[in-house]
């Protein structure tokens, strides 16, 4: 976590913006404005390219905003942008080195690469009306940051299966993530549910198999009209594209009672 600083006298663009998550990610949001836009008063320090690029990015999305888009919505970029320091000191901590291929460096036009991730996750977590889902979004910067084996292409691709999954899509993927140190259930998964929560976990179960992030893919039925082998999330493991928008998301950090409870949404 970051740690306290000292108050700040002045509004920079795009401050605001990560200041105004707080409303979503609690008063951290005003602590990581101000390791962005006032570092000389914060206990820790950010990369200088990674602070810039998020600075970058904070500004861009304050100063030209897409239309319309509600007060709520843009709390919710400038939260996103909060948890992406909020990780990146963690990681720093870590000793995780930030990338310099390139990534973060802007080229003809002030563009750098990773601005067209920044971009991307603005947009994403002005959508997402599930608001858990922002803090992860905002890891993708952090973690993208560190990933030199992951270029623009490979972290917009994951940005874009991630968005593109229901909220227990995502904490399923979570869940065979973290099955060694957390086993999954034995008890097969019901074939034909009655009530609709199983049903509908069912269905975004079978999405992520027909989908290509999770093994094994949904069975086939065999010829004679035989009994079909019965699934048991044990028998889950992630797939590389489930891999990527697992590592991306930082969904470990994907707390262990939504976990749970998506567990037993299958029973």
């Amino acid at each position: 976590m970051i740690g306290a600083v000292a108050e700040y006298t002045e509004t920079a663009p795009g401050r605001a913006l990560v200041e105004s998550g707080e409303l979503v990610a609690g008063t951290m949001a005003r602590t990581a404005a101000a390791l962005l836009f006032d570092d000389g008063s914060a206990r820790v320090r950010l990369d200088g390219a990674l602070a810039a690029w998020l600075r970058r990015t904070a500004t861009a999305a304050d100063a030209a905003p897409p239309p319309p888009v509600s007060p709520r919505a843009r709390c919710r970029a400038g939260a996103a942008l909060a948890f992406a320091a909020e990780l990146s000191v963690t990681r720093a901590a870590e000793g995780r080195a930030v990338r310099t291929d390139g990534f973060l460096t802007p080229g003809p036009g002030g563009r750098a690469p990773a601005d067209e991730v920044g971009e991307g996750v603005v947009l994403a977590a002005q959508a997402a009306t599930e608001e858990w889902r922002v803090r992860h979004l905002g890891y993708l910067l952090a973690e993208s940051a560190v990933s030199a084996d992951l270029d623009v292409a490979v972290v917009s691709r994951g940005l874009r299966l991630g968005a593109a999954l229901t909220g227990r899509q995502l904490v399923l993927l979570a869940a065979v993530g973290r099955r060694e140190r957390a086993p999954l259930p034995m008890t097969p998964v019901p074939q034909d549910p009655r009530g609709w929560t199983a049903w509908g976990a069912l269905e975004d179960l079978g999405e992520l198999q027909r989908g290509g992030l999770l093994d094994p893919p949904p069975a086939t039925p065999r010829p004679g009209g035989s009994a079909l082998p019965r699934l048991r999330p044990a028998d889950l493991r992630l797939t590389r594209r489930g891999v990527l928008v697992h590592r991306l998301l930082a969904l470990d950090f994907v707390r262990d009672q939504a976990v749970t409870a998506a567990l037993a949404d299958l029973a």
